[in-house]
């Protein structure tokens, strides 16, 4: 396993942050109010909430100074009627994507890539743009477009069309360098899968080796997890999991299984297999400083605003609890699975949720609301008294979570609809 100090003696080739691109962790506050004692009898309600809204099942893992909450409702599998577990396994989706930030931070300790670097040093000719760097990448700063906001402009025929299809990292870029950059190299926060697919392209370029293997040999074995897997381009969840169901865009429509694909369209902005324990232990173990240097981690905590009551570093969202209590960690959506993973600022308490739906923006913004309960307690600190524990917290206590991971505009359409 790391230590705080990767690699010993290696080299940091770490360039400072641009004063304009980062809000630094040394905001005031940030990180400095400790969480309150969790509502478990709040979160339970925010699961079942869950279900009432077309989720099938909901699912959280509370881990909090090594103690473990383990709460469920629904089913893991329509068909059977399977109850769903916290030993269920699931596709995280853009929980993919710390993952990968977290190879090239190591990386970075290792001499072997420098952040303020252009992409184009080390992959020649590939952006064609000597502006955009490898930090650029991971703050979602680049400007490349999001290619999923085309693919899955329709839901359901959109996952249809590359459910079984295995693409190459050049064919994914190629779609998005095909559209308009989103903004200049540099520029706001703007959200896109594309970032990370060039992130696979820099592993697999600097170690020689796949994604795959560099998870493996730089997380899931140290860590010791059990339930994560990398397996693309195959289509099964190995072992005990959920089943995964897509929400179509039309009203009253049956849900799609989605539990097979081969999540080829993400690949290393998405495509990794886990569990609630496991993903917690890696949250915790990122937090905790046991996984890149404490440079390194600083550097994953350089923050730029990317919406109401939130940010982004490298690779890692900050939300911003009505509590005070700032939560670190990752959203996931994918085709049938929608998680939230955030820990405490030391990865001392760690929760990750999951529905087993997608594209349901009623179901996606309750799941927001596991936070407050998870790490917040029965008081929303927003002047209106405390909850009683229901998990019935306030609608306006949080804005609404675009489900922004995958095909915005699709997204934009599921949130106008349960608005109205």
């Amino acid at each position: 396993m790391r230590s705080g100090t990767v690699l010993g003696t290696a080299l940091l080739s770490l360039l400072a942050v641009p004063a304009h691109a980062a809000s630094a962790e040394s905001r005031p506050g940030a990180g400095a109010v400790a969480p309150r004692p969790p509502d478990l009898a709040g979160l339970r309600g925010v699961l079942r909430t869950a279900t009432q809204q077309g989720a099938p099942g909901a699912v959280a893992r509370l881990d909090d100074h090594g103690t473990v909450h383990r709460l469920g409702v629904g089913v893991a599998d329509r068909g059977t009627g399977r109850a769903l577990a916290d030993t269920d396994r699931f596709r995280i989706g853009s929980v993919t994507k710390v993952f990968s930030a977290v190879v090239l931070l190591q990386l970075v300790d290792e001499g072997r890539l420098a952040l303020d670097a252009p992409v184009d040093r080390y992959l020649p000719d590939l952006l064609r743009d000597s502006r955009i760097t490898v930090r650029h990448l991971l703050s979602h700063r680049s400007g490349l477009y999001d290619y999923t906001n085309d693919m899955f402009a329709d839901s359901v025929a959109g996952f249809e069309a590359v459910r079984t299809k295995v693409f190459t990292y050049r064919q994914l870029l190629d779609r998005s360098l095909r559209r308009p950059r989103t903004t200049a190299p540099g520029g706001a926060y703007s959200y896109s899968n594309t970032n990370f697919v060039v992130a696979g392209m820099l592993i697999e370029k600097l170690t020689g080796r796949p994604v795959a293997t560099e998870y493996q040999k730089r997380i899931i074995e140290p860590l010791e997890l059990r339930d994560t897997f990398y397996v693309h381009p195959d289509t099964a969840i190995p072992g005990r999991h959920a089943r995964g169901y897509l929400t179509p865009d039309a009203p009253a429509t049956a849900l799609v299984d989605a539990t097979g694909q081969t999540v080829s369209w993400a690949q290393s902005a998405g495509a990794l297999i886990s569990g609630t324990a496991d993903v917690n232990a890696f949250l915790s173990a990122l937090l905790g400083g046991r996984l890149t240097s404490a440079e390194g981690l600083a550097q994953m905590r350089r923050w730029v605003p990317a919406g109401t009551g939130q940010a982004y570093g490298l690779g890692l969202r900050r939300r911003d609890l009505s509590c005070g209590v700032s939560v670190y960690g990752h959203t996931g959506a994918v085709q049938g699975y929608y998680t939230y993973a955030f820990a405490s600022a030391d990865g001392r308490r760690s929760l990750t949720a999951l529905a087993n739906t997608s594209n349901n923006a009623r179901v996606h913004n309750t799941m927001l609301r596991t936070l407050e309960s998870a790490f917040c307690g029965t008081a929303t600190g927003t002047g209106t008294g405390k909850q009683t524990g229901t998990g019935a917290h306030r609608d306006a206590v949080l804005p609404y979570e675009r489900a922004e991971d995958i095909a915005a505009a699709s997204a934009e359409r599921s949130a106008a609809a349960a608005r109205n």
